[in-house]
């Protein structure tokens, strides 16, 4: 009997701490792992998603408050519902932006796959939700995630007055960089080279080597298209030809780069893409960059 209740106690210390971040079956989980849980921080490798409603400002501005309320209640319900499938923990809301994490407070060496198949799945449900609200008159949604993978501190921080089971350090906020980076390259969802490297089986985009806001060191960054396997041949002939591009441009040879760039705009869907290129070189004609440029690009916005 003293087994049990012990044993019961546990349980129901580990599903107060736990359950408004992460499903049940997980707090289960980790229960028959045997191991101790805490929310005290901890250094550890995880996995951060930032993802974002486009023109969200808007969007609300045509609802009245009872649409706008159940419009996000609709949006925000099946994106956690997709979280929580794929193992992560909700950090917080804020607005239209979900914040989210893999890796803690379960270990998991699987922590970047799992963001990422979460990520592309969060896009399929957008789309059915996309038909749901145009039938019912709704402003359609686009959504930019930007996901990035590191070391950071993680576990209860906050105030005397509140706390909250959280993540920080650089890992972050380069997560959230890489959300917002998503509307200066037209594109929907980035991931940074840490992620990149610790998920293969995904065909991916190159997009570029940046400097983001209040960082030193550079870094790549990749669109995930989609599984290997799964990719159409056109699309991956698009992309062969978008890193050909991209390595004439790191070379400055502006002509070939360009021509490759306007055959782009003309053959396939990503011209919003092809075009920042084409304007970027157009800037470079007129001020080279310096003579020990390695094609960063220095983004001074966050």
């Amino acid at each position: 009997l003293y087994g049990f209740f012990v044993e019961s106690r546990g349980k129901r210390h580990l599903s107060r701490m736990f359950s408004q971040y992460i499903p049940p079956e997980l707090v289960e989980e980790m229960d028959q792992q045997q191991e101790a849980y805490s929310m005290e921080s901890d250094s550890r490798e995880l996995t951060v998603m930032f993802s974002d409603v486009r023109g969200f400002t808007s969007i609300s501005e045509k609802l009245n408050p009872k649409d706008l309320s159940q419009l996000m209640n609709e949006f925000l319900t099946p994106f956690t519902r997709v979280i929580h499938g794929h193992r992560g923990t909700i950090d917080k809301y804020m607005g239209d932006c979900i914040m989210a994490f893999w890796g803690a407070p379960l270990h998991s060496k699987d922590h970047a796959r799992d963001a990422v198949l979460a990520g592309m799945e969060m896009f399929r449900v957008l789309a059915e939700l996309r038909r749901e609200f145009e039938a019912r008159g709704w402003p359609a949604l686009r959504m930019g995630i930007g996901i990035n993978t590191g070391r950071v501190s993680v576990g209860n921080m906050g105030s005397d007055v509140r706390v909250a089971y959280t993540v920080m350090g650089d890992a972050v906020n380069i997560a959230s960089r890489l959300e917002s980076l998503t509307k200066q390259y037209r594109v929907d969802f980035i991931v940074g080279e840490d992620t990149r490297n610790a998920v293969p089986g995904v065909v991916y985009r190159e997009l570029d080597l940046v400097r983001v806001k209040g960082k030193d060191e550079p870094v790549a960054i990749y669109e995930p298209v989609g599984l290997a396997g799964e990719v159409s041949a056109d699309t991956l002939e698009e992309i062969g030809l978008f890193h050909q591009a991209l390595k004439a441009y790191r070379n400055r040879a502006w002509d070939d780069a360009e021509l490759r760039l306007l055959s782009l705009q003309h053959m396939h869907r990503k011209a919003r893409l092809y075009q920042v290129y084409a304007e970027r070189i157009a800037e470079y004609r007129v001020n080279p960059p310096a003579a020990d440029w390695n094609g960063v690009f220095d983004w001074k916005t966050k």
